[in-house]
């Protein structure tokens, strides 16, 4: 009985404890918050199916400055998601952090406003699909700039920030 008892502590103490894969210092290369909005550095970025070369390309983007969401690391790799939800792995090189921000939707071109008040004046319209630099953004708004012009615009109709993040 002793012989069982002590084969089967032994059997306890050798096991490995459950870690997941996040909690891996492999897993986790920076400190930084997953998930957590980054930009394409570069007009020419292969997303692929892992974390390495020898994984296939899935897609290719050709657009600077996109904003993707990193939602999880492994070595230099990042695991990214685009506007249409779409994930693969893309190296840490073609990242950048700088902040960027692309108009939501279909629709109406949405108005950039001169202060965070929807009855201010309109600086510009941006159509959907439109990438502009976030530069401050506060509960509702973001400040960001575009093709030379600087405004305020309503954070709801923006991809590449989320809901309830600031920004100084």
């Amino acid at each position: 009985m002793k012989r069982i008892l002590f084969i089967l502590l032994l059997a306890f103490m050798c096991a490995p404890l459950p870690v997941s894969a996040q909690d891996t210092p492999s897993f986790r290369d920076t400190e930084l918050p997953l998930p957590r909005f980054a930009s394409l550095r570069s007009d020419k970025v292969y997303m692929r199916a892992g974390p390495g070369l020898r994984y296939p390309i899935r897609w290719i983007y050709n657009r600077e400055n996109l904003p993707m969401e990193i939602v999880q690391e492994f070595d230099h790799w990042r695991k990214i998601r685009d506007y249409d939800g779409e994930e693969g792995w893309v190296h840490q090189s073609l990242l950048s952090g700088l902040r960027t921000v692309m108009v939501r939707g279909e629709g109406d071109p949405v108005p950039v406003r001169d202060k965070p008040e929807s009855e201010s004046r309109m600086i510009v319209r941006l159509e959907p699909t439109v990438i502009a630099t976030a530069e401050k953004c506060i509960p509702d708004w973001c400040r960001i700039e575009v093709g030379g012009y600087r405004g305020w615009i309503e954070k709801k109709v923006l991809w590449g920030i989320y809901e309830d993040e600031e920004l100084d």
